[in-house]
């Protein structure tokens, strides 16, 4: 299966250019090296705890399932041994065949330069492909920069009933965009 997604390069606010394209299952290195990269504040935001070593199995488990559970996108920029890795999402297609859950990351890097906005928006138009009628995230409340961007593309933000820290990012994906 095709994932479908068409691949495009995307400017930065600050004119730098990356490539936005699917995910791949020989993208595991370079995944792992993005990991690394991030801070450990940018792990606990993008994971919601304390994070150590990756789980490689559960990436590669995640890498094989697509295109058939979701799709991941990758932006890339050129690198001495090839590319790198400087954001990334993903959306992973839940029970109900017509909702998906939306996780991001964006290297400290390439942070407030439109990239964050970039792939959820390509990652909403591929869900919208897909037939998804809803996407959701879950958010720490204190990551304001992810509360915002989704605010701002039109995603309903509640708290979670479960976890006074934790907001739900929910999307009607049928009539938006």
């Amino acid at each position: 299966m095709d994932s479908g997604f068409t691949h495009f390069d995307f400017t930065l606010r600050d004119g730098r250019f990356v490539h936005i394209r699917a995910m791949r299952p020989s993208d595991e290195a370079p995944i792992l090296k993005a990991y690394e990269r991030l801070s450990p504040e940018a792990r606990y935001m993008r994971f919601m705890r304390v994070m150590g070593e990756p789980n490689i199995e559960r990436l590669r488990k995640a890498l094989a399932s697509f295109p058939e559970s979701g799709l991941g996108i990758v932006a890339t920029v050129p690198a001495d041994d090839g590319f790198d890795i400087a954001g990334s999402a993903i959306f992973l297609i839940g029970r109900v065949g017509t909702r998906c859950e939306f996780a991001t990351t964006v290297a400290g890097e390439y942070g407030g330069q439109g990239l964050g906005k970039a792939l959820l928006k390509a990652l909403i138009a591929a869900a919208k492909q897909r037939g998804m009628q809803e996407m959701e995230g879950f958010v720490l409340a204190k990551n304001q920069p992810m509360l915002k961007l989704a605010a701002r593309l039109g995603f309903e933000i509640r708290p979670d009933p479960e976890d006074a820290s934790v907001r739900i990012c929910r999307l009607r994906l049928a009539g938006n965009y």
